[in-house]
C-alpha cells in the first residue's frame, strides 16, 4: 500500500515538469527555420519551425519515439540523445541544462576554459574588494589574482605559483596558518574531490606526483584517498607583525568559468579589523615584507599553464 502511495505521488509530481517539456521542446522547435538546418523553407507549412517529423528525422531518433517526448510521455532518455535533439534545436547552454533537468537527468560539468585568461570582471572584483582580502583560484590551485590585502595577510604570492605546493613545502607559507595540522587533510581531501572534476586532464596528476615525492605528510594523506564538499567557513591565520586574525571566508565559482574558485574574506570580528586598518596602512618600514619570495625559478609541481592566486580552501 505504501509503494502504490509512492508511486502515485511521484506521478502527480513527475506532471508538471512533463508539461515544462512538452511546452519547452515545442517552444524550441517553433524558433528554428527550416533553412537553418538544411531543408527547404518554401511551401505551405501549418506551424512555424520544424515539424516533429524533422526533428527526430535529423537527431536521428524515431519520429513516434521523438513524438512520445514531446507530448511528455513517461518515456527514457538517454544523454546522447538529449544532445542530438539540442543540436537540432540550436541550444545554448542554459537551455541544453534545462533540457537534462526536465528529462531527469544531471547535466555535464560545463567545459572549463582552463587555457584562458581570468575575466575581467575578477580583477575589479579583487580590487573593488579591498581592504578585506580576496583572491581566485585556477582548476589546478595555481595563483592567479590576488589582491593587496591577502598578499599582507595570508602571505600569498602575487601570481604563478601552486598554494597546495605551498602549503606543504614552504615553511613560511605553512606558518602563516594557526592550526595547520588540522587543515592539512582538508586541503588534500579538496584537492583530490578538484582533481575528480576533471579526470582527462594530466596537470592534476603531474603536481600531485611532484609533491607526493616532496613532501611525507601530503604523501600520507593522499594515501587516505578521503574527499570532502568544497565549504565556506573560518579562516584563522597567525601574521608575524600583527598576530592572530580570524576571517569568514566564502568560495564562489563565476557562472561562465566554473573553473574558477573565487575566495572573499571578511574579519571576523572588531579585533580583526582593526589590526587589518593597521597592517595595511601607509608603510612606515618598521613592518617587513613577509610574503613568500618569488624567485623566479619555475616550481617542478607547477604545470605550465594558467596561474590564478588563492590560498587553499581552508
Amino acid at each position: 500500500m505504501t509503494t502504490t502511495h509512492t508511486t502515485a505521488v511521484r506521478a502527480v509530481q513527475a506532471r508538471p515538469r512533463r508539461e515544462d517539456l512538452r511546452d519547452f521542446l515545442r517552444s524550441r522547435r517553433a524558433r528554428v527555420l527550416p533553412e537553418e538546418v538544411g531543408l527547404p523553407g518554401r511551401g505551405l507549412r501549418r506551424t512555424p519551425g520544424l515539424r516533429r517529423e524533422e526533428v527526430a528525422t535529423l537527431a536521428g531518433i524515431g519520429v513516434s519515439w521523438y513524438t512520445w517526448l514531446e507530448q511528455g510521455r513517461n518515456i527514457k532518455v538517454s544523454d546522447s540523445v538529449v544532445e542530438s535533439i539540442s543540436r537540432v534545436l540550436k541550444l545554448d547552454a542554459a537551455e541544453l541544462s534545462y533540457f537534462y533537468r526536465l528529462v531527469g537527468l544531471n547535466p555535464p560539468a560545463p567545459v572549463a576554459a582552463g587555457d584562458t585568461a581570468p575575466m575581467p570582471e575578477l580583477e575589479r572584483l579583487m580590487d573593488s574588494w579591498s581592504p578585506y582580502p580576496a583572491y581566485v583560484l585556477d582548476r589546478w590551485w595555481n595563483y592567479v589574482l590576488t589582491n593587496s590585502s591577502a598578499q599582507a595577510v595570508f602571505g600569498v604570492p602575487r601570481s604563478g605559483q601552486n598554494c597546495l605546493v605551498l602549503f606543504f613545502t614552504e615553511p613560511r607559507y605553512r606558518s602563516f596558518f594557526t592550526n595547520w595540522s588540522t587543515l592539512a587533510p582538508q586541503v588534500v581531501a579538496d584537492f583530490r574531490s578538484a582533481a575528480a572534476s576533471f579526470p582527462d586532464d594530466p596537470r592534476f596528476s603531474v603536481i600531485q606526483r611532484g609533491l607526493y615525492e616532496r613532501s611525507p605528510e601530503f604523501a600520507e594523506l593522499w594515501d587516505k584517498h578521503d574527499v570532502r564538499a568544497e565549504s565556506n567557513g573560518t579562516k584563522a591565520v597567525i601574521h608575524p607583525v600583527m598576530g592572530e586574525m580570524t576571517f569568514d571566508h566564502l568560495v564562489m565559482h563565476p557562472s561562465t568559468r566554473q573553473d574558477l574558485r573565487v575566495s572573499v574574506h571578511l574579519p571576523r570580528d572588531g579585533e580583526a579589523r582593526h589590526k587589518l586598518e593597521r597592517l595595511l596602512s601607509p608603510p612606515d618600514h618598521s613592518i617587513p615584507d613577509h610574503g613568500i619570495p618569488d624567485h623566479g625559478v619555475p616550481d617542478p609541481c607547477i604545470p605550465d599553464g594558467p596561474s590564478l592566486m588563492t590560498a587553499p580552501r581552508l
